[in-house]
């Protein structure tokens, strides 16, 4: 078994004075590019996951730094996690001999994961039109702001139990590529919010357009994943 990297900043590629934004954007970025369904190794996500859990927590970055200026070597509990999942995943592929076995998974999956999911993400998607409507008659009235950044507020909280629900229940193997496609369904609409929310800042258009054509575009890759939904075998 090949050493999972210590130094989470080696891992993210970053400095270790890199900022909150930065260690995000650097860790989507590459669970984007290494995901074992595009060809990426298993125990380096291991590695990203590890590295994300104590960089992106202020007080877990603080002591990890600590230890690192002494050149001690920083073992945490997620990396103890990482290990254990990871050699629960080995025995689990190793038994994973009946195709039973492998619907199990699947109806579990979309029962518990997927479609909550997509729920909330519609819950997200259907009410932007109105919303953009209502508050194009001023921009510039608290009253219809107020109502718009609630909306985003809440969206935002969805979107965030959406990532909770995806990393509650390893993606069964017949649905490696539609659980992808739902991550990046429901990426594209935490950015869009993101590019939403700056608009309500500054008033600057160039966000409120960006955010715009990120949930169109999302919205596109929900229905695509209704579709394929559909050639799925479960509930």
């Amino acid at each position: 078994m090949t050493l999972l990297p210590t130094d989470h900043y080696h891992v993210l590629g970053i400095n270790s004075n890199a900022s909150a934004a930065e260690i995000k954007s650097a860790y989507r970025a590459l669970v984007k590019k290494h995901h074992p369904d595009t060809g990426g190794d298993e125990e380096f996500i291991l590695a990203l996951n590890a590295a994300w859990e104590v960089l992106s927590d202020p007080e877990q970055r603080l002591a990890y730094d600590k230890n690192q200026s002494q050149g001690s070597l920083f073992i945490n509990e997620a990396q103890k996690r990482g290990a254990r999942n990871a050699r629960a995943s080995a025995a689990a592929k190793a038994t994973q001999v009946q195709v039973a076995a492998e619907e199990n998974a699947l109806e579990r999956w979309l029962k518990e994961v997927y479609i909550p999911a997509d729920r909330l993400i519609g819950q997200v998607l259907n009410p932007f039109p109105s919303q953009i409507k209502n508050l194009s008659a001023d921009p510039y009235d608290d009253l219809l702001m107020g109502t718009f950044c609630r909306y985003i507020e809440q969206s935002q909280r969805k979107i965030k139990k959406v990532d909770q629900l995806f990393r509650s229940i390893a993606t069964p193997n017949s649905a490696k590529g539609f659980g992808l496609s739902l991550y990046q369904c429901f990426s594209q609409v935490e950015d869009a919010l993101n590019e939403l929310e700056r608009f309500t800042i500054g008033y600057v258009d160039n966000y409120l357009h960006d955010g715009r054509e990120m949930l169109r575009e999302a919205k596109q890759k929900r229905i695509r994943l209704h579709e394929e939904r559909s050639r799925l075998k479960g509930p």
